[in-house]
């Protein structure tokens, strides 16, 4: 489970950190690292689940543990280029649209094959899997069908050699649906801290 801590306070962090959860997912650049060195003494895996701006890719390539949200040749090769040497490959993931929303971040099914194997073949990363953020659904069926889709694509991309163990799909609305096809990564918010307060915060803080 993804613990999404971004626009909750670092005590939030620490109370669900002492309650067992290792790993948090941030969307905003300036608060993660905010939040990174006021836990510096607490060992976290850290996910970057936002979109990511060309400007921000350096920090992030340094500093995550995980991207789970590129979409582009781009942006894989730039956190390729930027991730210190010193430190274990980026895990990333590609960010699907599934259901073919303008409105939405993410590869189109049609182009996902040779994203994914262009970004295997990058160094300092390591292509983990897939994520999506599907459309709201109302019922358990219709979710699940969204997350099929996901799972098909990565079966498809493991059928052509990619040695993917990842799907990262699932919310606090619809994390049933996700892991009865196969999620590996819930990335989970409300269900954990509550209400969010709104974007970004003070750390000085919470």
């Amino acid at each position: 489970m993804l613990a999404v801590s971004k626009t909750f306070g670092v005590q939030a962090v620490r109370t669900a950190w002492a309650a067992g959860q290792r790993a948090f997912g941030e969307s905003y650049v300036q608060e993660a690292l905010d939040k990174m060195s006021l836990l510096e003494d607490l060992s976290i895996e850290w996910h970057y689940i936002g979109p990511l701006q060309s400007n921000k890719s350096r920090v992030v390539a340094e500093r995550f543990d995980w991207v789970h949200s590129i979409s582009s040749l781009k942006t894989a090769q730039r956190l390729s280029l930027q991730r210190p040497a010193d430190r274990a490959p980026l895990s990333v993931c590609l960010q699907v649209n599934v259901d073919a929303e303008a409105s939405k971040a993410g590869v189109a099914e049609s182009e996902l094959m040779a994203l994914a194997l262009a970004v295997a073949a990058l160094p300092r990363l390591r292509l983990r899997g897939l994520m999506c953020i599907p459309a709201p659904a109302t019922g358990i069926e219709a979710q699940r069908a969204a997350f099929a889709k996901l799972r098909a694509m990565q079966q498809r991309l493991i059928a052509e050699g990619l040695a993917l163990d990842t799907l990262s799909m699932g919310m606090s609305d619809d994390l049933e649906a996700a892991i009865l096809e196969g999620s590996t990564w819930v990335r989970v918010g409300t269900a954990i801290f509550g209400v969010r307060p709104g974007a970004p915060i003070d750390l000085a803080l919470a």
